[in-house]
C-alpha cells in the first residue's frame, strides 16, 4: 500500500446536520476507513466495511454533499477513489440541544459509536497478535493508567501527547521508513466515572 502525504488539515464537525449524517453506523466506517488508509475506491471500502459497492457509493456521495469527502484523480484511468477532505477529524460541540454529550442525542451515539468501533478494533488485533511478525508483535501497546491530575494538566497533557504524535499521522507523513504500517493508536482520558 502506497501513502501520498498531503498536508496537515484537522477539521471539526460542528454542524448539526453533518452530524447527523455522521449518525448512520456505515457512513462512520467509511469516513475512519479513509483517514487510516488514505484514498480507495468504493469497491475497496466495500472490501472492508461489509458492505456493496453501490451502497458505500450512495453513503460516500452523501458524506461529500457535507464536505467530508471528496473524489480524486484515479492513478490507473479507471475508478475514481474517495479521500478526506481532512487529514483529521473532532466531533465539536454544538449549541444545537438535541446534540448535547451526555444525553441521548446525536454527539452522544458518535461518542459512542466511536469507542465501540474502538474496542472492536482492540478485539481484532489481540485475536490477530499470534499471527504478527515478532518485531510487531513486540511493539503493540495495550497499557491503562489511573492518573491524579488537575483538568489543566490534564489538557496540558493532551497537547504534548498531540504533538508527539503529529508527526506520525498516516495521511500527513512524509519519511515513513519502508517497513512503516498504519498503527491504531487510541487515546481516552476523562474523569474516572466512579470518582467520588
Amino acid at each position: 500500500m502506497s501513502f501520498t502525504s498531503r498536508p496537515e488539515r484537522r477539521a471539526t464537525v460542528s454542524d448539526p446536520r453533518a452530524l447527523r449524517a455522521l449518525a448512520h453506523p456505515l457512513r462512520l466506517a467509511l469516513l475512519d476507513y479513509l483517514l487510516a488508509f488514505g484514498p480507495r475506491t468504493a469497491s475497496e471500502c466495500a472490501e472492508v466495511v461489509g458492505s456493496t459497492a453501490s451502497n458505500c457509493s450512495y453513503h460516500l456521495r452523501a458524506l461529500a454533499k457535507f464536505g467530508l469527502v471528496e473524489r480524486v484523480d484515479a492513478e490507473d484511468g479507471r475508478e475514481r477513489p474517495w479521500q478526506t477532505t481532512a487529514t483529521g477529524l473532532q466531533f465539536g460541540r454544538t449549541d444545537d440541544p438535541g446534540f448535547r454529550l451526555g444525553s441521548d442525542t446525536t454527539e452522544r451515539f458518535l461518542a459512542d459509536r466511536q469507542v465501540d468501533e474502538e474496542a472492536d478494533r482492540v478485539h481484532r488485533a489481540i485475536a490477530q497478535r499470534d499471527d504478527l511478525p515478532p518485531a510487531w508483535r513486540d511493539a503493540s501497546i495495550l497499557s491503562a493508567y489511573a492518573l491524579r491530575i488537575a483538568p489543566d494538566e490534564l489538557r496540558e497533557l493532551g497537547e504534548r501527547l498531540d504533538a508527539l504524535i503529529r508527526p506520525y499521522i498516516a495521511l500527513t507523513r512524509e519519511d515513513a521508513p519502508a517497513d512503516a504500517d498504519v498503527v491504531a493508536l487510541h487515546l481516552n482520558a476523562f474523569r474516572h466515572p466512579d470518582a467520588p
